[in-house]
């Protein structure tokens, strides 16, 4: 027998090894043949529970692979399980253009898409803070005037009377009257403001209905809407509007709904005011026609309501209190300071609801949007904090093993953030999660467990994967993102000369403490300071917009799945003006919403078919083929190319194909070179805007806004969605601008714009209440020398001072 080496003894067969259990073995995500958008058949393996970070440049398909493909699918087959009749009432989705998608779970999208624009919906509504604290003042709120409900600002109240007979047993009750108490503010309806419309907006009152005195859109003499007013009866259409008695005026603008035969057809009258407020008040503002959300911005003014002060609750919820706060106090609190008073209170009696609400609001500091109010409306948050707002909701989830998704989470965010965001990101992860994350910021490439880099370019050059490992490996791998890694933009060795200044004093919007501060104008100015410091308070509250400020800020293109660049930017109009003059035909033929549209698809270039209970299904219209157009406007040619061709191009070989040749136009020649200039080369003229990034989209917007006349362009961090190749284009472009005369104001947190810039405004120290002053102007190199500040001593690590 063996004997053991060291001890003598007789060997022993060493232990078999414990075979995994097959169910261990699924810790990867596998994609093969991914080729949604401009993926050219994709193949990656993603490690479960681990931090995966998705670089490359703007559109080399990031997004295509984790939202549109990943994500996408992990929610259809969620949706699957529903019943038809639920799936009915579902977004209905195509499965994604992939072969195998392997070892997926559920997937959980936190995006940057801004929250609801429904005026009652706030931070605390959105993250179900204010019912936790609707909750407490129930309990403990001195007087008690009712449930949860009657501090709901969006529950109206509502009394009933009738007979209820209730049988039980042989007795028969019956009840008489009904109540609930709700929260919401009877006159403002739960809004905080009230609307008031300017008569002399609807009408001239020198005029006579019959000479055409009404000036709201859709009244014009001889309409419908108008012969309701002209021929109801109540006066005399050929009277003045002045001359009306009170009693005329009254059945004019407030009549209440009555049915009467009117021109011979049973219509319903009512006031001119309710019907207003009911056709065009009630829609939201985005969706109404240009020409009507031009009169409504003229007629309608919004003010605070007198009966609520602008809190929203009826009087009842505002009289209840908690030691002399109540929830309208407690909402109108900085958030920071909310959590201070939360944490004083002590009930045992509610002590695990005062701990769960104590955990929301000290997320919200981890997460840096301490500064925020839980009354500030949802719609009025930027993309970055929106999307930080719904993650507070995930930091509490007792949810593991799920697949969370981020894009682009440092938007917005300062150098001193986003340690605070990768912390948060990396607690998901060692909660068992796997977590993706689509960035360009080096900082939270770094903690990356996996990097998946995609390019090597973008649009039709990208779509592969360059490269799949460790952060070390990136760097050493000879990619675009590898290359630029640690990338440092330099201090100037000069700055320039301001050619004046634009002066604001007593600046007060929101929390800026009476700022008084001289902008240099002819130079790069850029403004800085942590998330909530007044930034954006400062530059949009209190540099006019008048004719000579061009305002970029981060407000999203709204678009339908027509809208592209080439709609967006007004470059089809010259295109098909050359196109109309070089076939002899009519521009409109050119247009795949007008004339020249293919008949089946109305020009979508897809069929959509709704089946009812069962998911809806979009085709390819086969008729043409996609295209969009008639077969016989095809027929027409530009320099060898038909429309639908040139809408397929991208913006860099438009712009070489409309230069020179038989195809010269030089009106769409100059909006291909500010398309190129602010780096989107390589979009797709035709690209629906629903498939554009925010940072996109913004940049679209900035291309488009170049051709104003302004001479002061503030723009709201338009490193936003940028690659760090492409930093160094926004910088050359940023010069150009000011080298032409311009002035450029940009809000920003890119070390690399601060320390290209010729002055540095920094706010702070702090955010909400402890921002809102100036804590530094200068240089930026004395800001570096100085490292007085948050922002200072950031900039001076990244130059390596």
């Amino acid at each position: 027998m063996a004997r053991s080496r060291t001890t003598g003894a007789p060997d022993t067969p060493d232990a078999p090894a414990p075979v995994p259990h097959v169910a261990d073995s699924h810790d990867l995500i596998r994609v093969h043949g991914a080729r949604e958008n401009n993926l050219k058949d994709v193949g990656v393996e993603i490690p479960k529970r681990r931090l995966t970070v998705f670089t490359g440049v703007s559109g080399s398909g990031k997004s295509s692979l984790v939202f549109d493909t990943i994500a996408a699918e992990s929610q259809r087959l969620i949706n699957e399980t529903y019943s038809s009749f639920v799936q009915g009432f579902m977004p209905t989705t195509a499965r994604p253009e992939v072969d195998v998608l392997d070892g997926l779970t559920t997937v959980i999208s936190v995006d940057q898409q801004r929250m609801g624009g429904d005026p009652r919906s706030t931070v605390g509504t959105a993250t179900d803070v204010n019912a936790m604290l609707r909750i407490l003042f129930s309990r403990l709120g001195t007087p008690h005037i009712g449930p949860p409900s009657a501090f709901a600002f969006n529950v109206p109240s509502v009394r009933a009377s009738g007979a209820i007979t209730v049988e039980r047993g042989a007795r028969k009750a019956v009840k008489a009257t009904f109540s609930r108490t709700g929260g919401m503010c009877p006159r403002c309806e739960g809004r905080g403001a009230v609307t008031d419309l300017d008569l002399t907006q609807l009408f001239d009152d020198s005029k006579s209905l019959s000479e055409g005195a009404l000036t709201v859109p859709g009244y014009k003499a001889g309409g419908w809407n108008h012969r309701l007013y002209s021929e109801s009866g109540f006066y005399d259409p050929d009277k003045p509007i002045r001359k009306f008695t009170k009693r005329e005026l009254h059945d004019f603008l407030h009549h209440e709904p009555v049915r009467m035969k009117i021109a011979g057809i049973n219509m319903t009258y009512e006031g001119l005011i309710p019907r207003i407020r009911k056709s065009m008040l009630a829609k939201d503002r985005e969706g109404m026609q240009p020409h009507v959300r031009e009169f409504v911005d003229r007629a309608v003014t919004f003010t605070t309501c007198p009966d609520c002060d602008g809190t929203r609750l009826s009087e009842g919820a505002r009289s209840s209190k908690i030691d002399g706060v109540g929830i309208a106090d407690a909402c109108a609190m900085q958030i920071s300071d909310l959590a201070a008073w939360v944490r004083g209170l002590d009930e045992p009696s509610v002590g695990p609801l005062l701990d769960r609400l104590r955990h929301s609001l000290d997320s919200f500091s981890e997460i840096g949007l301490g500064y925020l109010a839980l009354d500030r409306p949802a719609g009025t948050l930027s993309g970055g904090e929106a999307q930080r707002v719904k993650m507070v909701r995930h930091l509490g989830s007792s949810l593991t093993d799920v697949t969370y998704v981020f894009d682009e989470p440092t938007t917005g965010l300062h150098p001193h953030d986003i340690r605070r965001m990768n912390d948060l990101l990396l607690r998901l992860r060692d909660k068992g999660n796997t977590v993706l994350v689509v960035e360009h910021e080096p900082e939270t490439i770094a903690i990356a467990d996996h990097v998946v880099d995609l390019g090597p370019g973008a649009g039709t050059d990208g779509g592969t994967v360059c490269f799949e490992g460790t952060v070390e490996g990136l760097r050493a791998g000879g990619t675009v993102t590898g290359r630029h890694l640690d990338d440092r933009t330099a201090l100037k060795e000069a700055v320039r000369e301001p050619t004046g200044v634009l002066a604001i004093r007593g600046a007060t919007a929101h929390n800026l403490r009476g700022v008084d501060v001289d902008i240099p104008l002819g130079v790069l100015v850029a403004v800085t300071g942590v998330a909530g410091s007044g930034k954006s308070s400062l530059v949009h509250g209190s540099i006019p917009a008048d004719d000579g400020v061009v305002s970029v800020d981060q407000t999203p293109i709204r678009g339908s799945r027509r809208s592209n660049p080439a709609t967006y930017t007004g470059l089809l109009d010259p295109i098909r003006k050359a196109f109309a003059k070089a076939n002899g035909v009519k521009p409109a033929l050119f247009s795949a919403n007008s004339e020249g549209a293919c008949p089946t698809c109305n020009g979508a270039g897809v069929v959509y078919t709704d089946l009812a209970m069962m998911a809806g299904t979009a085709t390819t219209c086969e008729d043409c083929e996609g295209k969009r157009f008639q077969a016989a406007v095809l027929e027409h040619h530009l320099g060898g190319r038909d429309i639908s061709e040139v809408l397929a191009m991208p913006v860099t070989e438009a712009e070489e194909f409309f230069g020179s040749g038989e195809a010269r136009t030089p009106a769409a020649h100059r909006i291909l070179q500010r398309l190129a200039d602010v780096g989107l080369g390589y979009l797709s003229l035709g690209q629906p805007l629903t498939t554009l990034s925010g940072g996109e989209r913004q940049r679209l917007k900035l291309a488009t806004h170049m051709a104003d006349k302004g001479g002061v362009y503030v723009l709201d961090e338009p490193t936003t969605g940028l690659h760090l190749a492409d930093v160094e284009q926004l910088l050359g472009l940023l010069d150009r601008l000011v080298d032409s005369g311009k002035s450029v104001i940009v809000v920003e947190h890119h070390q690399a714009v601060m320390a290209h810039a010729d002055w540095i405004i920094d706010l702070g120290p702090g955010a909400g209440h402890d921002g809102g002053r100036i804590v530094f102007e200068g240089t930026p190199a004395d800001l570096v020398a100085a490292r007085s500040t948050l922002t200072g001593e950031h900039l001076a690590a990244y130059v390596g001072a």
